[in-house]
């Protein structure tokens, strides 16, 4: 397998008191290569929201070769050709640092279906071996994230 232009990929979701965290972690999973989700080890840590309220966080760092590159083919396969677009025009401010943000909607993950989506999202770090935005968005070309 040739060397992955990406080290390693995190995913991050939040449950709030008000949401089922059993339906948060399908949603997260939805993204994932379902052959490897028993190797992706989620940690949960309960937190307090800005008014006292409860809430968990589920994490996870991906490191595997193999399930980098599946979740990078599965989230631009299933990304939709406007939300393609719209990160194409906006990538500067989804780049930072070598890395690449994305906020993917968690109910359309529930649905098997990944958008973009800012509110309430999952959120996911893919970090690049390369630093400069211009080499990241080649590479986000290449792999069909981006027009």
């Amino acid at each position: 397998m040739p060397r992955l232009p990406i080290a390693d990929i995190e995913i991050r979701a939040f449950a709030h008191a008000t949401e089922d965290l059993n339906k948060v972690i399908e949603a997260v999973q939805q993204i994932l290569p379902k052959e490897h989700l028993d190797e992706i080890n989620f940690k949960k840590r309960k937190l307090k929201g800005h008014y006292g309220n409860p809430i968990q966080l589920i994490e996870a760092r991906i490191k595997k070769k193999e399930i980098l590159s599946k979740i990078l083919e599965k989230i631009a396969k299933k990304l939709n050709e406007v939300d393609k677009e719209i990160l194409s025009r906006e990538i500067d401010r989804h780049i930072d640092k070598g890395s690449l943000y994305l906020r993917l909607d968690k109910q359309a993950a529930l649905q098997n279906e990944i958008k973009i989506k800012s509110a309430d999202p999952i959120h996911i770090r893919f970090r690049f071996r390369k630093e400069r935005r211009e080499e990241i968005y080649k590479i986000c070309k290449e792999l069909g994230l981006v027009h």
